[in-house]
């Protein structure tokens, strides 16, 4: 057992019926990002445990729908309470396997507790309704959980994403799988296994550890998938999509970003280059939100750049346990190396490079680290504008006018969220409904609430998966007719009166 598994109380590998099943298949090691340093090593679950995962999760699904709606609530509630028992712990693996700096790793697992209680609450709050029909029938309409959702979550922010996925999906009276990313498995088994601590029953919530191509593959085109849902990149989760529909299954995807933050010049344009930074750096870039484009109107553009790329060039990097660290390393090596890439393009395709473009100074030879960078682009058209980087690179482009910066800001393939800074009331307004994103700030950036609908269009997916909206698509609407005349007409036909058949 490493040092990681020793911290955690388990080696790591899928939990099924609430024990760790090792894998069979391909070495997979865990690495400190900071460090490089190989924190576990474990095997990849295969094709294989997908039976075992799919059983146990139908067993585990009906205990759990048996259950009153009001006793999961509590059980969410119970599951809540115990991720704040041990916030600390979760927070430090988190920080330790993703890289995250460990006050971000913090006030994400409080938003874990968070969305458990919120969820909590709608479990007996699913209703269905009466509809008038015009025949001797009580017509209702029953909402009823799809069954087994399979989850695909990502190595940026595994414990945000599994409490966001698996807390309201287990409201609605489903079972879930949840295989998170390979690189980043055991602050999602340290869920799940808090869950089953709550009172989910054992099957309820399954883990898969392990690779995408195998195990996450066999679980989506697995027929008693009821759902798959998956975050990541727009190729990924095209394939799982695909997937997912050759087995008659629907999907809820959350893909790529490239944000717009649009800025004019009547904006508060010190708080607009503050939380520009904070858009693109938090979380060292790896968001698929981040105001990845920073659209300024031409009159502004000096006095915003400056500021940006002054705070950049200020911003702590550093070590993820530092507290006073305000950003980590990318968390892997082919991402890091993407990263670099990128920025080797940009240069090389004579972009104007602010600061940044490398490794910060000081950082040593070790860790997938990169400097805050910041580019400035004359032509919106150009490669790095469009293309999602993931990393700490901002790109800022001038514009003039309203229309030329919507124009700007809708040409891009992504639409999951955007920004708009004025002091002008109506213009924001404009700007924000006129937008194509899931998500629009006017005159701030990066909030979010679980209390919220949360969700991309076009080439940033489809599906909401927060708020109220969300139980919509954990459940399915079954229509019921009970017949109430004493002398029921024979079925015949469409008409008012009539039954009907089909």
């Amino acid at each position: 057992m490493g040092d990681l598994e020793a911290r955690l109380g388990f080696s790591i590998g899928s939990l099924i019926d609430g024990a760790i099943v090792p894998g069979t298949g391909a070495p997979i090691a865990l690495v400190d990002p900071a460090t490089e340093t190989v924190l576990a090593t474990y095997r990849d679950a295969g094709a294989a445990l997908a039976e075992r995962l799919h059983a146990a999760a139908a067993r585990g699904g009906a205990a759990w729908r048996a259950l009153a709606p009001s006793a999961r609530g509590a059980i969410l509630a119970r599951a809540a309470d115990l991720v704040a028992r041990d916030a600390e712990a979760l927070a430090q693996i988190e920080s330790l396997t993703v890289g995250k700096p460990i006050r971000d790793a913090r006030g994400e697992v409080a938003k874990v507790a968070e969305m458990l209680r919120y969820y909590a609450g709608f479990a007996d709050k699913v209703e269905g309704r009466v509809v008038p029909v015009a025949t001797s029938h009580l017509a209702l309409v029953v909402p009823e959980p799809l069954g087994t959702i399979v989850q695909i979550t990502p190595w940026n922010a595994p414990i945000f994403t599994a409490g966001w996925q698996l807390a309201p999906a287990l409201a609605a009276g489903n079972a879930a799988i949840l295989k998170p990313s390979e690189w980043t498995p055991a602050t999602s088994l340290m869920l799940a296994r808090l869950l089953i601590e709550a009172g989910v029953p054992a099957g309820a919530i399954g883990v898969a550890a392990g690779l995408g191509a195998t195990i996450g593959a066999a679980l989506v085109s697995d027929a008693r998938c009821g759902k798959a849902v998956f975050i990541g990149s727009v190729e990924t989760g095209r394939k799982v999509a695909a997937l997912a529909a050759a087995a008659g299954r629907p999907s809820l995807l959350e893909l790529g970003g490239k944000s717009a933050n649009i800025v004019f010049a009547d904006a508060d344009l010190a708080a607009a280059g503050k939380a520009a930074q904070g858009a693109i750096f938090a979380g060292a870039g790896q968001s698929c939100t981040a105001g990845a484009r920073l659209l300024v109107e031409r009159a502004a553009l000096d006095d915003v750049l400056s500021i940006v790329a002054d705070g950049a060039r200020r911003l702590r990097v550093g070590a993820p346990a530092d507290p006073a660290t305000e950003i980590g390393p990318i968390q892997n090596r082919a991402q890091y190396e993407r990263v670099l890439a990128a920025i080797a393009r940009g240069r090389a395709s004579g972009a104007q490079l602010v600061c940044g473009g490398g490794r910060p100074e000081g950082a040593g030879e070790s860790g997938f680290f990169v400097a805050p960078t910041v580019f400035l682009l004359d032509d919106p058209r150009h490669a790095l504008a469009h293309e999602e980087i993931f990393g700490p690179v901002l790109c800022v482009i001038p514009f003039d006018g309203e229309a030329e910066a919507v124009a700007i800001a809708n040409e891009s393939e992504f639409d999951l969220a955007g920004a708009v800074w004025s002091r002008d009331g109506a213009k924001a307004l404009r700007v924000a409904r006129a937008l194509r994103a899931g998500t629009v700030w006017v005159n701030g950036y990066r909030t979010l609430s679980v209390q919220m609908p949360f969700g991309g269009m076009r080439g940033s997916g489809f599906g909401r998966s927060s708020g109220a909206e969300v139980m919509a698509e954990y459940t399915q609407a079954k229509s019921l007719f009970v017949e109430t005349a004493e002398q029921p007409a024979i079925p015949f036909g469409y008409g008012p009166g009539d039954s009907g058949s089909r």
